[in-house]
């Protein structure tokens, strides 16, 4: 698809998710109980997973939108800032004063953006806001016929059965696999037998991610599974990095649907590895321009 055509169409990439404020101080160690220690570095970032999701999309230049609540405050009016510096469409703001507004994101909100949802090529939740909030826009996304990729993070061991059967593409790492299933992720072969739980409850395909081991892909059409090994890196910061590879894969699933799921992982999982040599969130989330022109 042409820059040109991609300009003009829908956000071919609906978040609907979480945004954060990071506030991040750098120490040599954590403070013991009742201790005062000091930091050598104190900044404020961007993350929360849903935007981190997002961001990472658009930067690799697909058109995205992000539903979700900001507070009216300062970190409310940076984030929306951010959001279109980083050309990520927002539509009409519902801006709250309450602290944790991602919590306040409703039904009727979704309704509003009903249209953004439904015209979406692939739409990317996670269980940052209302559990039930997710599970409904992961129902309505399916119905129809918008891919769904569900990141079950953080985690609740009691998930409804609903999101299973509604999400293409069921991500969570080794910790978020262990929660689910109470399988110890430790290996790829642990990762299988985690997935393979997973698909009994009626997933289709499931990754489970491994860090600086890659990921495992199992398909409920393909077996045995496959392990996609990461490039080795020297990790400066591995935060938000599993948010890169989401918001890689929504890309690649909305703009090169005709790329194997396989392929699709190698790739988010290259991007994902160039996001953990810088420090910081979304300030480590690289660019197209940045990046090999094979991923593309």
């Amino acid at each position: 698809m042409s820059r040109e055509a991609q300009a003009n169409s829908a956000a071919a990439v609906v978040v609907v998710g979480s945004c954060m404020t990071d506030l991040v101080s750098l120490t040599t160690r954590l403070p013991k109980a009742g201790e005062t220690i000091h930091g050598h570095k104190f900044f404020i970032g961007f993350g929360g997973k849903g935007a981190n999701q997002c961001i990472q999309a658009a930067r690799l230049g697909g058109k995205t939108a992000m539903i979700c609540k900001v507070g009216k405050d300062s970190f409310g009016n940076d984030y929306l800032e951010n959001f279109k510096k980083n050309n990520v469409c927002t539509g009409q703001n519902a801006i709250v004063i309450v602290a944790g507004a991602n919590l306040l994101l409703d039904s009727k909100d979704l309704e509003r953006a009903s249209a953004a949802i439904c015209g979406a090529k692939v739409m990317v939740c996670q269980l940052e806001i209302t559990p039930a909030i997710s599970l409904e826009v992961l129902k309505l996304a399916h119905a129809n016929r918008v891919k769904t990729i569900f990141n079950p993070a953080p985690a609740i061991a009691d998930l409804d059965p609903g999101f299973y059967s509604h999400t293409d593409v069921f991500c969570c790492n080794e910790s978020e696999a262990e929660i689910l299933t109470g399988v110890s992720v430790n290996s790829p072969k642990d990762a299988e037998e985690a997935a393979t739980v997973l698909l009994k409850r009626g997933c289709k395909l499931v990754i489970v991610t491994l860090g600086a081991e890659g990921c495992v892909l199992l398909s409920a059409k393909d077996s045995p599974a496959k392990h996609v090994p990461a490039e080795k890196v020297k990790a400066v910061d591995t935060t938000g990095a599993g948010d890169s590879f989401v918001g890689a894969l929504a890309f690649y699933m909305a703009y090169y649907p005709d790329l194997g799921m396989e392929e699709m992982i190698n790739r988010s999982c290259s991007i994902a590895s160039v996001s953990v040599q810088s420090a910081g969130t979304q300030s480590s989330y690289p660019f197209r321009k940045d990046l090999a022109q094979a991923l593309f």
